[in-house]
């Protein structure tokens, strides 16, 4: 079958691969219909991965039709159209019981090979190296889908792909964000970064009782996006003073909720990370961390192995504010904005900007990453 594999550092390509097969009595084979990329591949493509191999399939979010099933599969048969979570979860673990699929225990796909000192969670994702816990991704005619019951789900009649693709990741990332900032009515919630993750957790906010949704960035065509399609207040950071409007528009004290959804910035090789050389400065975080109000909560979404420097941790304590990190979300909530999509509340399909054939994977990929002619998600088709 065709895949969209990495090649090098900054290269990718449509490669022939081997078709998937069944290896446990909880998988099934999933033929795909669309997948999309994902802020989180960002970090793939420069090479910079030190477990990334030459032909590992990238793609973290995907939907398909079930074409084949494992014997202890209960919940899904042939022919059933699926969106499939981008953790890769057990269901019986001590976390996954306590609906954090994204700590389980037992989906780690090379739990063997994996590097002690490689910051990881034990649970698996698809389009990630093997060696930190990845399947093979979803930009392929075909994938394997372990733990089937655990991490798929049938999607609703009347949901279209190009809405319910972003049931895999995107949309449960924005609910999750907006749930770690325990978001409520009356709470201003500021927002950095307008792609996908940034208008859905601007979308989540909103739903959740929140007054005032702000979100920064510097594209035009994501802040106007975010504001049409979401009740966000746009803020340019090129011309506006951040710090101060949002001080203006949160009665003087900062926003209660602050989320970082900007993405992972590029991942270094092990030595210079721990040699400590060239590491990570979060110039949004630390934004973010200074905006917040006192006793307030910063969200920090987006999977990234680095470290970081500069970072403010004398205002994180003297001014109590509570700091949460998900580099991907729990499954718990895709069958609840499932349901959102059937009953028309959610609209996602405005957030795929280009859709392309699978052929066309790595123009997709090179529009995304520059985020040129208005980018916001590349959606590809087999």
């Amino acid at each position: 079958m065709r895949a969209l594999c990495w090649v090098a550092a900054g290269e990718l390509g449509v490669r022939e691969v081997p078709d998937p097969e069944l290896r446990n009595e909880r998988d099934v084979i999933v033929r795909v219909r669309r997948s999309a990329t994902s802020g989180g591949d960002l970090p793939l493509l420069s090479g910079r991965h030190p477990l990334l191999r030459a032909g590992d399939v990238l793609g973290a979010e995907f939907l398909g039709e079930v074409v084949e099933v494992g014997p202890g599969v209960r919940r899904h048969g042939v022919g059933d159209r699926v969106v499939v979570g981008a953790s890769v979860a057990c269901g019986g673990c001590w976390y996954c019981r306590q609906g954090r699929h994204s700590c389980c225990d037992n989906a780690h796909a090379d739990p063997a090979g994996a590097d002690p000192d490689w910051t990881r969670s034990d649970a698996g994702c698809f389009g990630r190296p093997r060696l930190a816990g990845g399947f093979a991704g979803g930009h392929a005619e075909y994938v394997r889908v372990p733990y089937a019951d655990v991490s798929a789900f049938r999607v609703p009649d009347g949901v279209d792909d190009d809405r319910a693709v972003f049931g895999a990741d995107a949309a449960p990332s924005g609910w999750l964000a907006a749930e770690l900032g325990a978001v409520g009515p009356g709470d201003v919630v500021a927002i950095w970064g307008a792609g996908a993750v940034g208008q859905l957790t601007a979308w989540a906010a909103v739903r959740r009782g929140a007054t005032r949704v702000l979100i920064v960035d510097r594209h035009e065509e994501r802040l106007q996006m975010a504001e049409r399609h979401c009740d966000a207040e746009p803020l340019d950071y090129r011309r506006d003073d951040i710090a101060a409007e949002l001080r203006d528009r949160s009665g003087g004290r900062g926003p209660d909720v602050c989320v970082v959804a900007v993405g992972a910035p590029p991942t270094r090789s092990m030595a210079d990370r721990f040699g400590g050389r060239h590491v990570d400065r979060p110039d949004a975080l630390r934004e973010a961390v200074h905006a917040c109000r006192k006793s307030g909560v910063v969200v920090v979404l987006g999977g990234t192995a680095g470290f970081v420097d500069a970072f403010p941790l004398g205002s994180l304590t003297e001014r109590r504010l509570t700091l949460h990190g998900a580099g991907r979300p729990d499954l718990r909530d895709v069958p609840m904005l499932l349901d959102r999509m059937a009953r028309d509340e959610l609209r996602t399909e405005h957030l795929a900007t280009h859709r392309l054939p699978l052929a066309r994977g790595p123009e997709g990929y090179a529009l995304f990453r520059d985020r040129a002619d208005g980018c916001v998600r590349a959606v590809f088709t087999p």
